[in-house]
């Protein structure tokens, strides 16, 4: 079942993102990596600024999380995470499918520019990477993050995206 957290979710967001954040470890540059990944502080201010996490349920425990932040023109998806044992079952897609039917305007999806399999899974649901130079455009214009992360970024925009900059 999918639905939208609430303020009671919050601790099991957070376990959530940092538990399946560890495959990032040792792939995404060693000065961007935190232990914890996420800390309790930055997701409660990526909350307050807009960000709205949707998880997918089973047996009433929260399994995965998706989060979806309006940005000006665009939806943008932040912060995918599944327990890593609930991997490779479709709940991902899933999510991600829920939250497309719920963006207005065209949607755009930053991650790890070494983080292959995360790039792999957005292009399976029909996202493509933007060129670097957009690629950095982008993450200037629509999220706060340091330079060092636009650097070791990736930004992959939906069909919507692509027919808008023909």
């Amino acid at each position: 079942m999918i639905r939208r957290c609430d303020d009671r979710d919050f601790d099991l967001i957070w376990a959530i993102i940092n538990e399946a954040a560890q495959a990032y470890k040792g792939i995404i540059p060693a000065d961007r990596w935190t232990e914890p990944y996420l800390s309790a502080k930055k997701l409660r201010h990526e909350i307050d600024d807009g960000v709205v996490f949707w998880g997918h349920e089973e047996a009433g425990t929260l399994v995965g999380v998706m989060g979806i932040q309006q940005v000006l023109d665009v939806t943008l998806i932040r912060h995918a995470y599944l327990l890593t044992s609930q991997q490779r079952r479709g709940i991902g897609g899933c999510l991600l499918s829920h939250l497309r039917e719920r963006a207005q305007g065209p949607v755009l999806i930053g991650t790890w520019a070494d983080a292959a399999w995360a790039i792999r899974f957005y292009e399976k649901h029909g996202f493509q990477k933007v060129t670097p130079q957009e690629k950095n455009r982008l993450l200037k214009k629509y999220w706060k993050i340091p330079e060092r992360q636009i650097e070791t970024s990736v930004v992959l925009a939906d069909a919507k995206w692509h027919e808008m900059q023909r």
